[in-house]
């Protein structure tokens, strides 16, 4: 599916460097223009970052190259849900939460929990379903509009119109 600009136009699909990405790119620079000879208050300059940045990187480029400077994997655990299971999730998510038993369609923490856990056997935290809904899945927080249920807006109307200008005149 071609991306669009603001004016609709499409837009080449060449996906967005992340922030890791690029502080990776801005290190394999600053080694490109070491090998050149360059100052390393001048790097620094025109890669916008500071000189200790540039020799801690020039140390760690004179130590292992090129390669010193690339990203090294996550550490910490991984995560509980491969991302297949993750697709999974979502497709399961996407079709409502009546089809899964609930009473109305509104997906709560828990909800999402007792479904993720169904789905793929895995059990969640309240923080880790929130993890999963916004981090992985790319969602946000929706909340319902409350609105009351006796709610007529043709006798609101009528109010405005007829009682409230009665009222503001004034006995």
């Amino acid at each position: 599916m071609p991306l669009a600009t603001r004016s609709g136009t499409p837009a080449e699909a060449v996906p967005a460097l992340r922030r890791p990405q690029l502080a990776e790119a801005r290190r394999v620079r600053a080694a490109e223009l070491l090998e050149q000879g360059r100052p390393q208050t001048e790097i620094a300059r025109i890669l916008g970052v500071t000189p200790e940045s540039v020799r801690r990187w020039k140390r760690r480029w004179e130590q292992g190259g090129t390669a010193a400077l690339r990203r090294r994997p996550a550490t910490g655990r991984p995560p509980k849900l491969a991302d297949a299971q993750v697709e999974q999730v979502r497709a399961v998510l996407e079709q409502g939460a009546v089809a899964h038993g609930f009473e109305s369609e509104l997906w709560t923490l828990e909800r999402v929990g007792r479904v993720v856990e169904r789905t793929t056997g895995v059990a969640l935290a309240r923080a880790s379903v929130w993890r999963l809904l916004t981090v992985r899945l790319g969602w946000s927080l929706q909340r319902p509009q409350r609105v009351a249920a006796e709610r007529d807006e043709s006798e609101i109307a009528r109010w405005v119109a007829h009682e409230w200008p009665r009222i503001k005149r004034g006995p």
